[in-house]
């Protein structure tokens, strides 16, 4: 009888056991939310933050779920690094130089006027102690970077009208964001800060008389060949195009090791990925311009390409002179890019 009252209640506690279960690992499930200054699905930065959020819900088994919110939806497209800073979301998946007004060097973790390539960037980033510059700057703004996407090597712009020379961009308005927006204000332009889901009205309205965004694989899905024919290269205002994932500092605080490292690896795997992924997409939606959309393709005037690396040197050399942070950053920065660049003369050449 003992024993047979002793199976009975360990069953019992089983059965409780079993019952309790699924309440446990309920309660272990980590909800979090990510803003985006992307437009939902956009090819490029908006898939990145896609591809993020179902890599870590996978890696974790479901423990850490992300909900994905495009611009607009919670906050602006300009609103992530706030939102994600005071709590609003957990995560933001967006690009560092939209936060040069708050930080000037956020825009040496994206990409700076005739500076680091992709895989340059990169290297410095892991392998230079640009990580940890890149933490320390965020820090006093509650969140934590990581390199989460590239959109890659981007083009000069989309222009209404041909841009023959030099001469030519004086008085223009044209969507450019980071540094190079500076350098084209220095060369006589108007740079606007319009965000992404906003610059095909503005061409076709005529607020705009040009814009540069990303690459054709990301420019042809916002449709901006509709509004300007003329579509120029080099993209020497933006060699790189690191996207970044931003993570509360408190959030992250309170995540378990395990999760904290499915979340870097996601990241690092995007970052990867995503890169490869546009080399794709630019070549094949640059044939799709030009065959079925008749878009004009050419390279910028020589002398506004010169007249543009000029600017970018004062640029630069104004922003690390405005503060000791982007002093030091600025610092690392052409360090890395002057040690490297004979080896990458060499390995490209």
């Amino acid at each position: 009888m003992t024993t047979r009252r002793t199976f009975t209640l360990g069953a019992g506690f089983a059965a409780a056991g079993l019952v309790a279960a699924p309440a446990i690992a309920k309660a272990q499930t980590v909800s979090w939310r990510m803003v985006t200054s992307w437009p939902k699905r956009l090819p490029g930065p908006g898939m990145s933050a896609e591809r993020i959020a179902t890599r870590i819900r996978a890696l974790s088994n479901g423990r850490l779920d992300i909900k994905l919110f495009a611009a607009g939806e919670i906050v602006p497209a300009f609103g992530v690094l706030d939102a994600v800073g005071n709590g609003v979301a957990e995560i933001g998946h967006t690009a560092a130089f939209y936060w040069q007004g708050k930080m000037p060097a956020a825009a040496f973790f994206t990409t700076v006027p005739f500076g680091l390539t992709p895989a340059e960037h990169v290297a410095w980033i892991e392998a230079g102690g640009g990580q940890a510059l890149w933490d320390e700057l965020y820090k006093p703004f509650g969140v934590k970077p990581f390199m989460a996407g590239n959109t890659g090597v981007c083009m000069g712009g989309w222009f209404r009208r041909e841009v023959n020379s030099l001469a030519d961009l004086k008085g223009l308005k044209l969507r450019s964001a980071g540094l190079g927006g500076e350098v084209y204000r220095r060369l006589g332009a108007t740079p606007q800060t319009t965000p992404p889901s906003e610059i095909l009205t503005g061409l076709q309205s005529g607020v705009l008389d040009g814009a540069e965004f990303v690459g054709p694989g990301t420019d042809i899905a916002l449709g901006l060949y509709r509004a300007a024919a003329h579509y120029y290269y080099p993209g020497f205002n933006k060699p790189n195009g690191t996207g970044e994932c931003i993570v509360s500092l408190k959030a992250w605080a309170a995540l378990p090791d395990d999760l904290k490292a499915i979340v870097a690896h996601a990241c690092a795997t995007e970052a990867n990925y995503a890169l490869a992924e546009m080399e794709r997409l630019n070549a094949q939606a640059l044939a799709v311009l030009i065959k079925d959309h008749g878009v004009k393709l050419a390279a910028f005037p020589a002398d506004l390409v010169s007249g543009a690396r000029r600017e970018a040197d004062d640029v630069l050399g104004d922003l690390a002179a405005r503060d000791a942070g982007s002093a030091k950053v600025y610092g690392s920065y052409k360090d890395f890019r002057d040690r490297v660049a004979n080896w990458s003369r060499v390995s490209i050449e």
